[in-house]
């Protein structure tokens, strides 16, 4: 089955970037798309084998914030958890109302929203004496950040797969650094994992969208790519870019 694919790209990472340690209680970040809902069920999954093989234990709880974007009803994921034994904690929120306070152009802005759809999961992840978090965030998404920052910021930049968060005293976990949406996607349907349908107005109209098509289509004309590209982001070894020289004054 797929599933275990995706345990050995959590593995993987979590090996290569040091993730997961002994006795870590990590809040999982579910939103009720297809990724995070994997996530926890993954998680829950790698337990067991990080217990048998790495000699290593974790508890793990599912974090949800309702954004109260008018999202469909999350009962028919919550009783798939509790069939799985995930726990599960859900916590109201007024994100919908800031946002809309604070449009930009009338649309909501994406950037707001991450922030803080973020700290509502931090917050809740320390009420529940959680010393990590967890996002869902894949190998797809690290190289579309890749190029928007390029694009649009002249940056070679993306997201750390860890990252210790100062001002909350929370380490930010992405144990699908290394995992392909497309392998995440047809994992879900295996295991006939409840989807919510996201409530947010721009979903599907927004930059990242549109860079996701554009890779899809070099994917299509390349294919040996999306792996080269995933690869990129962390061999280290074959970075080589302009050196920063000043230049001379002509006095």
């Amino acid at each position: 089955m797929s599933i275990k694919k995706i345990l050995s790209t959590v593995r993987k990472a979590d090996e290569m970037f040091e993730l997961i340690e002994n006795g870590d209680k990590i809040g999982v970040g579910i939103s009720g798309g297809k990724d995070s809902s994997l996530l926890l069920y993954a998680l829950r999954l790698y337990q067991y084998l990080a217990k048998n093989s790495l000699n290593k234990e974790f508890e793990i709880i599912g974090i949800h914030i309702n954004m109260n974007f008018g999202e469909d009803n999350i009962e028919s994921l919550d009783s798939f958890l509790k069939e799985n034994d995930c726990p599960f904690y859900k916590e109201d929120s007024k994100i919908a109302d800031i946002l809309n306070l604070n449009k930009k152009n009338d649309e909501i802005q994406c950037s707001l929203c991450s922030t803080l759809k973020k700290g509502a999961v931090i917050e809740a992840a320390k009420k529940l004496g959680c010393n990590k978090v967890a996002f869902a965030h894949h190998a797809d998404d690290a190289i579309e950040t890749l190029l928007l920052n390029m694009i649009y910021g002249g940056r070679i930049n993306t997201f750390d797969p860890k990252m210790y968060l100062t001002n909350s005293g929370i380490t930010f976990i992405r144990p699908f650094a290394l995992t392909f949406e497309s392998d995440i996607a047809k994992t879900c349907k295996e295991l006939n994992i409840p989807i919510i349908k996201s409530g947010c107005p721009n979903d599907g109209f927004t930059k990242r969208q549109e860079i996701k098509e554009l890779l899809h289509s070099i994917y299509h004309k390349y294919p040996q790519s999306k792996e080269n590209f995933l690869l990129s982001l962390y061999n280290d070894d074959k970075v080589n870019l302009y050196k920063g020289i000043k230049q001379k004054s002509d006095d």
